[in-house]
């Protein structure tokens, strides 16, 4: 979608709930695993049972200083719990232990690349906070007629909420947006990222406005749990709120889910503010202190983050932005990139690879870099005949199609792997003629079958010069090095 809508302005803000990737819950030692039966992960804790306590789960904590610090955030050294008010069947204490007036985790920011017409373009949205929060539990209504079960197995379960600033213009930019959001957890390890099982959760609070106009009201989306329909349910909400301003209906703030059969959002409730949930600091809990050297030691225990590694790729081995934030989409995407750059030591020819052949197979496929048919080190061996000009670009897909295929030969040996490409390259005869003398006698012998190519060239006509490769590749069956075929024929037709 555009900026603008219909002369409109689309106004997006996130909210994302993160399930962080404790083994067992935020204040109790219940488990978190997904799948068990109902209500069998459910302490005393969990059910608000009369004289049960709270006790704060370090893991959570150091998972939300983690994630501070991925988003260059400001990790406050004093946070509070609060008490958030509202009755729902499967909130069995009727509040929900959350932070509201000071979040362990202020501001920071999320940047992403993004397609805009024929340039990619750098957005960067702001971040709000991200707080601590206990999840509740879920209503079963389909095995039930008539009435309502309750699984209190998620009471309990630890969430990092994360609230960005309306920064967001298009369902292309909020999409772009999650999917970094969910790089970002995923990588540095605090949540397993999965969208079927609940594990990270996106709301998003849609608005439209005249452009230079102030904030229309918001009606949040909750619960989109893919990609694919969140962007659905943005555009669906967005046509829906123009559509209601144009008939001259005021837009009532409200939460809405969106209902993948239909294509729709519809109405769920009347959306609440702070004062309705009346939140006032949990008694049972005391202030959070999160001190400089805590701090520093998780920053020294965590991983290479994604935006630290493109910057060293593009540093180390001389890529372009595009190309380094690409490749750092996954540790495993990235990983492989380098050791096939370390191989053929070509890494911007590496980084088409990936990018292009090697990404365009995996996405039509149901596997990953993780179980790849070709090893890094297989695809830098095919690198390195390419740039010694054994065989031409287009001869080393007919090479890689042939190593997919034959998965078992897939080798991390250097030796073993330029072994093998040398032995599909001899089975196939696809190496690249580099004898002269025998491609000069190829091209005279298409000049002098295309006189009229040779005429309109000399005319000024740039098409001809490229019939006329063509037919010298043709002729050469393939294995003419294109570049040497542009050289000779370039001076033999001046």
């Amino acid at each position: 979608m555009s900026k603008l809508v219909q002369g409109y302005e689309v106004v997006i803000g996130f909210e994302t709930h993160a399930q962080l990737s404790t083994q067992s819950k935020i204040f109790s030692r219940a488990s978190t695993a997904f799948g068990a039966e109902a209500n069998t992960q459910a302490c005393a804790v969990d059910l608000a049972l009369p004289g049960t306590l709270p006790v704060m789960n370090v893991g959570a904590v150091e998972r939300a200083i983690e994630f501070g610090l991925a988003v260059n955030a400001h990790i406050a050294e004093r946070s509070v719990f609060a008490r958030k008010n509202y009755f729902y069947p499967d909130l069995p204490k009727g509040y929900q232990i959350s932070q509201f007036e000071i979040p362990v985790v202020q501001g920071g920011e999320v940047s992403f690349f993004l397609e805009e017409g024929k340039e990619t373009v750098r957005k960067t949205v702001r971040l709000v906070r991200a707080h601590l929060e206990e999840d509740a539990g879920k209503s079963l209504h389909e095995d039930f007629v008539g009435q309502s079960g309750i699984d209190l197995n998620r009471a309990g379960t630890p969430l990092l909420e994360i609230v960005t600033e309306p920064d967001m213009r298009s369902s292309d930019e909020a999409v772009a947006y999650a999917k970094e959001l969910h790089k970002i957890v995923t990588w540095i390890g605090i949540c397993d990222g999965n969208m079927q099982e609940g594990s990270f959760r996106c709301d998003a609070n849609v608005s439209v406005r005249k452009p230079g106009a102030e904030l229309g009201t918001r009606r949040e989306i909750k619960n989109l749990n893919s990609f694919k329909f969140m962007q659905q349910a943005i555009d669906y909400e967005v046509r829906w709120q123009i559509e209601q301003i144009e008939d001259g209906h005021a837009i009532q703030q409200a939460t809405v889910l969106f209902d993948p059969d239909t294509g729709e959002t519809r109405a769920m409730r009347t959306k609440e503010d702070a004062a309705d949930y009346r939140y006032f600091p949990d008694p049972d809990l005391p202030p959070l202190c999160v001190a400089r050297d805590w701090v520093e030691r998780v920053k020294s225990e965590m991983a290479e983050l994604p935006r630290v590694m493109a910057e060293r790729f593009i540093t180390q081995y001389k890529l372009p932005e595009y190309d380094a934030t690409t490749l750092t989409q996954s540790k495993v995407m990235a990983a492989y990139f380098e050791t096939a750059a370390h191989v053929c030591e070509q890494p911007k020819l590496a980084s088409n690879w990936v990018m292009g052949e090697v990404s365009r197979r995996l996405n039509t496929g149901d596997i990953g870099f993780d179980n790849i048919p070709v090893s890094a080190t297989q695809l830098g061996a095919l690198i390195v005949r390419i740039h010694d000009n054994t065989i031409s670009n287009n001869a080393a897909k007919d090479v890689f199609d042939a190593l997919w295929n034959d998965a078992a030969t897939s080798s991390t040996d250097k030796a073993t792997a330029l072994q093998q490409v040398d032995t599909v390259i001899n089975a196939k005869g696809l190496k690249q003629m580099n004898d002269s003398g025998a491609l000069e006698a190829i091209i005279d012998e298409v000049l002098a079958a295309n006189p009229d190519n040779v005429a309109q060239y000399r005319a000024g006509k740039d098409k001809a010069f490229n019939a006329l490769v063509g037919q010298a590749m043709k002729a050469s069956k393939g294995k003419a090095n294109p570049a040497q075929v542009n050289e000779m024929l370039k001076r033999k037709l001046s």
